[in-house]
């Protein structure tokens, strides 16, 4: 379990969690909304298909549980969702892992989760966590190499924040005029940024660089 920056609860007390369920099986929703009602800390606020999610963004929720019948689902995205995810997807993928954490995914487990499993999901959500099931943390920790330990290794504590920030935008395939918009900079700064990462990394290349970061561990896909 990681913990995220802490937010603010919306409710104190005793005040339960309000829930939104969405699932595109009826069977599946409706075994889902009998659980959140079930539960002592919390209480159901809604469920329908994933259109749901679409035309009922703006609903009062703390979190939405969000049973997904494919794992291609997870790659797909959540649309307007404004309140945290937690998703339940049997076998996802770590690129569709790491996308959907980008998003507003805070939880992702098997489908098959019991009860006080999905529970304590929704609850470490609403508390600012983010959780992954054993294998799907596994999965997308594989797909980074451990840092290089020879002493030709590049000089990665010499990265500014400001040029991990850099680095991670090209990581997600971002040109120049992208980045200068996503960090409020000239586009002549991010050039200079990017130069100075491929100096310190000893690469001649953004993808060189990339990959250099990915197998050091500054940067997740």
């Amino acid at each position: 379990m990681v913990k995220r920056p802490s937010r603010s609860l919306k409710h104190a007390g005793t005040d339960k969690i309000q829930v939104l369920v969405v699932a595109e099986s009826a069977i599946r929703r409706a075994g889902l909304e009998a659980l959140i009602r079930s539960s002592a800390s919390l209480t159901l606020v809604g469920g329908g298909s994933h259109a749901l999610l679409r035309a009922e963004s703006e609903r009062e929720n703390d979190v939405i549980l969000f049973d997904l019948d494919s794992p291609d689902a997870l790659a797909e995205g959540f649309g307007p969702a404004q309140s945290p995810v937690v998703a339940l997807v049997d076998e996802p993928d770590p690129a569709s892992v790491a996308q959907a954490l980008r998003e507003n995914v805070r939880a992702i487990l098997p489908r098959d989760s019991s009860a006080e499993q999905i529970e304590m999901a929704i609850e470490a959500v609403h508390q600012g966590f983010t959780l992954l099931d054993t294998a799907a943390a596994v999965e997308l920790a594989s797909r980074v190499a451990a840092p290089r330990l020879d002493s030709e290794a590049p000089a990665l504590d010499d990265l500014t924040p400001r040029e991990l920030q850099v680095l991670s935008l090209l990581a997600e395939g971002k040109a120049n005029k992208e980045i200068s918009s996503a960090l409020e900079i000239s586009e002549h700064t991010v050039k200079f940024h990017i130069s100075s990462i491929l100096d310190k990394l000893g690469v001649a290349t953004r993808t060189e660089a990339v990959t250099t970061a990915l197998r050091a561990g500054l940067i997740l896909l």
